[in-house]
């Protein structure tokens, strides 16, 4: 019998029950109750953080397993899920004017949002290739529902679409990928895998291929140049707490899944998969900075740096070392304070319909609106790597994690994307302190709700906490490396 225990998925469970307590509260209580939808989620986010937390052991190297080995409970998994849960605590906090706003105050958008969670937290926390596969799966039906929810938008339809299409064509990568590697070992357990290539030096042309396939099915859920195609339409098109969303938490959960195949069942193959991960942190570094160089849509342009920052946290999966591995921990958490942070002030300077969404439209805001310029410059300023923000000592630490491991190349190459990454974020904040408005004369009112302000404070918060004490945060990375040993 297989080793049931519950107590290992209550953060699930209770994420899986709030969503469905929304669902039912809108079946019978209808659109009375449409004020408390977002609040109810809320709860349901915080309950799980609490039980995460609480769940967090004494003895850091403690690994529990359950359900025969599908599923394990350490503090490598307990960090990626405190980081969905933040990001999905604050995307609701975002969308709850947001969706007032824009007519679709409906209980199935945060409940969708709370089962792409149930499904990052799944990925983080699965040890066989199937039990990846399916929290994948829920993960993206999910988005692609939601990038497509504000219907009356053409180009929010044409997100989705593009999306479900793309996306559906590299879940057909990853699981014949996942076929081939266990045609190859006879087993889709991770660490069935590894010990198998331990034990018979395996180098077949299926396995390899294998390998292949399940880099470009990561590479596309991480928008990877070339697999990034979709990326910048999408998150064009979508709700933009939407697109905060996808590029914080989806991201993070690829990530995780990601290092945690590579690391865990394929690290006998570390010298076939070396080679095409630094051509591929390489392109996506250079491609992401170099289009971002000449968007006007503020949306787009953080879409691209969202390539870019994908290619920086490739930089720390090549170091897969205690320090690399770290770092990719704490830069994701770091990268969701900071980008969520920017969508939010995105999120209220869109106005309804989102019309506002080029920089020109930022034109002035600085003196406008001034606490709304001085929070997205500080957001701006982290994901460009200004001190003494958190971006800042992300890279660092990446940066450092490459030269220990011998690939200064690849450090340097960062390092001057990272200065060419400059240009288009100061554009911003050029536009809102150095130019005049584009509508002289007017000075339209921004309304910020409650929500949206606690959410944009502890973004802020943890932006410059991360980046002023930063020993704390990579002190608990480093004891969430240790689970993967």
């Amino acid at each position: 019998m297989p080793t049931i225990n519950l107590s290992a998925v209550y953060p699930e469970i209770v994420i899986a029950l709030f969503a469905l307590i929304v669902l039912l509260v809108q079946a019978f209580a209808g659109t009375r109750a449409k004020n408390y939808f977002g609040y109810i989620s809320l709860i349901g986010v915080v309950t799980a953080i609490f039980i995460v937390v609480r769940s967090a052991p004494f003895d850091f190297k403690s690994v529990e397993y359950s359900f025969n080995g599908l599923w394990v409970v350490d503090n490598y998994c307990r960090f990626f899920k405190l980081i969905f849960l933040l990001g999905t605590g604050l995307t609701i906090l975002i969308s709850i004017k947001y969706v007032e706003n824009e007519g679709v105050q409906h209980g199935e958008y945060f409940a969708l949002i709370l089962f792409a969670t149930l499904g990052m937290m799944v990925m983080a926390s699965g040890t066989e290739l199937m039990t990846l596969f399916m929290g994948l799966e829920l993960m993206s039906i999910s988005l692609y529902a939601l990038a497509g929810y504000t219907r009356v938008r053409m180009v929010s339809n044409e997100s989705a679409l593009k999306y479900f299409l793309l996306g559906s064509f590299a879940t057909g990568f990853l699981l014949y990928g996942m076929a081939l590697l266990y045609g190859a070992t006879g087993t889709t357990n991770l660490h069935g895998i590894s010990e198998f290539l331990a034990k018979t030096h395996m180098r077949n042309p299926m396995l390899i291929f294998g390998m292949a396939l399940l880099v470009i099915g990561f590479g596309f859920k991480i928008a990877a140049v070339p697999f990034h195609m979709w990326a910048p339409d999408v998150y064009q098109g979508a709700p933009s707490p939407i697109t905060a969303f996808m590029s914080a938490g989806p991201k993070a959960a690829a990530f995780a899944a990601f290092v945690r195949v590579f690391v865990d069942a394929l690290p006998s193959l570390q010298s076939e998969w070396v080679a095409l991960i630094w051509i591929m942190a390489v392109l996506t570094m250079t491609v992401g900075n170099v289009i971002a160089l000449v968007q006007d849509n503020i949306k787009r342009m953080l879409a691209y740096s969202s390539i870019a920052h994908a290619g920086y946290i490739l930089v720390a999966f090549l170091s897969a070392g205690e320090l690399g591995i770290s770092s990719i921990l704490y830069y994701m958490l770091a990268y969701t304070f900071m980008n969520i942070g920017a969508f939010a002030v995105i999120t209220v300077l869109g106005g309804k319909g989102e019309e506002k969404v080029n920089i020109s439209d930022y034109n002035g805001l600085g003196y406008r609106h001034p606490v709304a310029a001085i929070a997205m410059s500080l957001f701006l300023f982290s994901l460009a790597g200004i001190p003494p923000t958190a971006g800042f000592m992300g890279k660092f630490y990446i940066f450092s994690a490459a030269i220990k491991e011998g690939y200064l190349g690849l450090a340097i190459i960062g390092v001057i994307n990272s200065v060419v990454s400059v240009y288009y974020y100061l554009r911003v904040t050029v536009a809102m302190y150095m130019k005049e408005p584009s509508t002289i004369g007017e000075s339209p009112s921004l309304v910020f709700s409650p929500a949206c302000i606690i959410a944009i404070l502890i973004s802020a918060c943890g932006v410059l906490r991360m980046g002023i004490f930063p020993s704390e945060y990579i002190a608990i990375a480093k004891q969430s490396f240790l689970a993967l040993q």
